[in-house]
């Protein structure tokens, strides 16, 4: 009786939190059109005022996305089923638009977006929805983070590559705190520590467990990875089996 009681308090604390999140999400979408037409009604505004407004506008709609990518994986976790529907997915298509949704919060922390996809690839086994949830989601950490880890260039690739594994879609900097033990280290600690990933976000790095959470229910996961002599966080993914024709 003790076990169902816990167990009943863990789904009705889960379910509070899913809860919390969709409420969060319309005062921030309110505070985000506010600032975009307060900067609209205010053309000839002092350019620091047009910038702070802006800056606001891009921190709640980014704040809104990751929520969004938050309660996407969070659902997946309540479902017996933790799968996703896997279809076709293009790799660069999904990196650009990725790319496209994080511009305006790297412009805002003055971080360089490139898109690295050297070559064609064939399309991979994923979720489309899933996979751009999990990059997005992980973009938000690392743009966040490169400024207080030293980075020597602001300066973050979306890349795609193939491994012997598969096909790998991550997100690269000169940054070297990302390991493979910064990230086994943060998966222990999250949810028993503010920060657990200490050497790596000086913020909960919300993001990061977001997408690692979403990839799994793709049968991948978040891992290190190196690119260019870069480093970086991605998965790993299978490509699409050629059809035979007979």
């Amino acid at each position: 009786m003790r076990q169902q009681a816990i167990g009943g308090q863990t789904a009705l604390s889960e379910q509070l939190l899913l809860s919390i999140a969709e409420e969060l999400k319309l005062p921030l979408l309110q505070i985000a059109r506010a600032a975009e037409l307060a900067a609209l009604s205010q053309p000839h505004s002092p350019i620091e005022s047009l910038r702070s407004l802006q800056d606001i506008q891009t921190t709640a709609d980014s704040t809104v996305q990751l929520l969004d990518s938050y309660l996407f994986g969070a659902r997946l976790a309540l479902e017996d089923d933790y799968h996703l529907l896997m279809e076709p997915v293009s790799v660069s298509s999904v990196l650009y638009d990725t790319g496209q949704q994080l511009s305006s919060l790297a412009k805002m922390y003055g971080v360089d977006l490139r898109l690295v996809i050297p070559g064609k690839f064939e399309p991979v086994l994923a979720n489309r929805q899933g996979l751009q949830s999990a990059l997005a989601s992980l973009g938000w950490t690392l743009i966040e983070a490169l400024a207080s880890l030293g980075a020597k260039e602001l300066t973050l690739s979306l890349a795609a590559h193939r491994c012997r594994y598969g096909i790998v879609a991550g997100l690269y900097s000169d940054v070297e705190q990302l390991t493979t033990d910064a990230l086994r280290q943060g998966r222990k600690l999250h949810g028993h520590v503010r920060q657990p990933l200490a050497t790596l976000s000086p913020s909960s790095g919300a993001g990061v467990f977001v997408a690692d959470a979403i990839l799994q229910a793709m049968d991948s996961g978040l891992k290190p990875t190196r690119h260019r002599n870069l480093y970086g966080l991605g998965a790993i993914l299978q490509p699409t089996p050629q059809i035979q024709l007979v």
